[in-house]
């Protein structure tokens, strides 16, 4: 499969080294504003998870562009991976769906939901295949958790906790009219991995505050469920300079907790029966293993599944909701 990457900041150089160890993928084409990065030269570019890696792109084979729309109409790229800032999603996925690409977008899908449901209603009529870029529900130590839960592998879950922070990014995200805040670019990997684990709240009761972005940038909310007690999430980008990334969750079912910690050596523990154990998921994070299952959903044909344009939709309409609640001081319903 032949891929066409436009951004090639902190995501696009993560999903450029992703796809490196994917069999019959490989990256032909890509696209930044700055031509510095568009001649190949990534230098600079950071991230939460991975830091530091790979710095020049081997330009040798692939095209380079400032014009994002050169590349969608590259015949032969065949995906369009999109990972600029947020407000330019609605523009570039829907062009290269009309384009007749398969296309990957990262999150949050749009700024908004109305924005988001544009591409999700391009995406339903479009020739080529759709998916928002939720890595999470790729994760191997979190797709361990899904499948406990559908399962009910130790009883049923009685409370589930989630914690992702940060100190503030540097660049777009610091602008809320761009990024949306930490409560919808960083929150929002929880609160779609709820919504995925559980289906969409009754409900949503937030407090937080804005710090940088002028928008939410810290953000803890209780998603209301008849059949889960206590679900709860807490996303931020107001830690101290220098703090780093955490990212955390706990799932505690009738019969065991799962507990995961991104800074342990094995991330996943297992409690149960007086005993904790480490759970080996295998190595790696979820971005692979996301660019892996729909490249394989294009080759064999197959409509991805795991996370949909409506999916994606739906976790920024209780992002919504909890910034509505945050800036209300009530309880949302939705």
């Amino acid at each position: 499969m032949r891929i066409g990457i436009i951004g090639l900041g902190m995501m696009g150089r993560t999903h450029y080294e992703a796809y490196q160890e994917i069999d019959g993928a490989q990256v032909v084409a890509v696209a930044d504003q700055d031509p510095k990065r568009a001649s190949g030269d990534l230098s600079g570019t950071g991230g939460n998870v991975l830091q530091g890696g790979l710095t020049h792109l081997p330009m040798d084979r692939i095209k380079g562009t400032t014009n994002f729309l050169d590349l969608i109409n590259m015949s032969d790229v065949e995906i369009v991976d999109v990972c600029v800032p947020t407000t330019q999603h609605v523009e570039l996925a829907t062009a290269a769906l009309k384009a007749g690409k398969h296309v990957l977008c990262e999150k949050p899908l749009a700024r908004t939901s109305a924005d988001a449901e544009k591409i999700a209603s391009a995406a339903r009529s479009a020739k080529g295949f759709f998916m928002p870029a939720m890595c999470m529900r790729f994760w191997p130590q979190w797709a361990w958790i899904k499948q406990a839960v559908a399962e009910k592998r130790y009883g049923a879950v009685r409370a589930a906790t989630f914690r992702r922070v940060a100190s503030m990014p540097a660049g777009w995200y610091r602008d809320g009219k761009i990024s949306g805040g930490a409560a919808l670019d960083l929150h929002i990997h929880d609160t779609d991995f709820v919504q995925y684990l559980f289906g969409m709240p009754k409900a949503v009761s937030s407090r937080g505050y804005a710090k940088t972005s002028g928008e939410i940038d810290h953000i803890a909310t209780q998603f209301i469920y008849d059949d889960v007690p206590l679900v709860t999430a807490e996303g931020s980008w107001c830690l101290g300079d220098g703090y780093g990334f955490t990212m955390q969750c706990n799932v505690n079912f009738e019969n065991a907790t799962a507990d995961f910690d991104l800074a342990r050596e094995q991330p996943l523990r297992l409690s149960e029966n007086g005993r904790t154990e480490p759970i080996d998921c295998g190595p790696g994070f979820g971005y692979a293993a996301e660019l892996r299952y729909f490249v394989d959903c294009v080759k064999k044909g197959q409509k991805p599944t795991v996370v949909t344009g409506d999916d994606a939709v739906r976790s920024i309409k209780i992002v919504e909701a909890e910034v509505q609640s945050t800036r209300s001081g009530q309880m949302v319903r939705i």
